[in-house]
This record gives structure tokens, sequence and C-alpha cells, in this order.
């Protein structure tokens, strides 16, 4: 498992570099993020429980992101809500809800979750109260970029 999450983290930074951004100090202005998280990514050596949903969050809003990049991270997204790293349901459902994006689909599961009604996810001190019919149909993550 964490060898497939440290490849799916080497295939963003790949994206990154590959859309002319090499230096260190140019992909943490690109990915929205301090340069030792952008090197920590570089080198694909982040902790076991990969990258976080505030980290994805920052990503995610960062205006110069590539749109390889925000396909490999949304890629990342999937897989990690999946399962596919790892983690418990509860771990899963819980990285799901402080996500920004709209929803996640649990794949193991049959319901979907959103961080907030009004799509603003909530603090880290606060638990989304969303129930699965609240959280409608799932998005198509690639459809929106």
């Amino acid at each position: 498992m964490k060898a497939r999450q440290s490849s799916k983290i080497r295939e963003l930074a790949q994206a990154v570099e590959s859309a002319g951004f090499h230096t260190l100090d140019e992909q943490a202005k690109t990915l929205g993020l301090s340069r030792s998280t952008a090197w920590t990514i570089r080198r694909a050596s982040h902790k076991s429980s990969g990258l976080s949903a505030s980290i994805i969050n920052r990503m995610l809003a960062a205006p110069e992101l590539p749109p390889l990049a925000r396909s490999k991270i949304l890629e990342y997204i999937e897989e990690k809500a999946a399962g596919l790293y790892g983690g418990t349901g509860d771990q899963r459902r819980r990285f799901a809800a402080r996500l920004t994006i709209a929803e996640v689909r649990l794949y193991q599961e049959t319901e979907f979750r959103s961080p907030d009604p009004n799509l603003i996810a909530p603090t880290n001190h606060e638990q989304s109260r969303v129930t699965a019919e609240e959280a409608g149909e799932p998005l198509d993550f690639l459809a929106n970029y």
C-alpha cells in the first residue's frame, strides 16, 4: 500500500515538473505549499498516512496548479477514499469530510459524504453532519476540470 501511495505522489510531482516548474520554489508556489511540504511531495517521502485533506485543499485552491497535476490529485483522492492506501472506514470518512470538493464517494460503502450543505469544509474541530440522503448524487471529479 505504501509503495502504491508513494507512486501516486511521485506522479503528482512529475506532473508539476512536466508543466515547466523545475525548481523547488516554483513547485511550492504552483502547489500553494511551503517549500518543505513541496520537497516532501517531490521526494514522494510523505508520512505513511499520505497527503492530508488540508494539504490537498491547499493544492486544489492554488491558482497556478497545472491541469495534469489537478487530475493526479483527484485520482489520489478517489484512491485514498476507496481504501487503496489503507485506513479504516472511519478514517476514510473523516478524510473525505475534510475535503473542500463537493463530494467524495467511499467506494466500499453505499453512502456519500459532503463536507457541509454549503460546500464549505468544516474546521478541524467540527464534524460533518450531512446524511447520505442530503449528499445526493456523486460528482465526477474530472468533469469539473
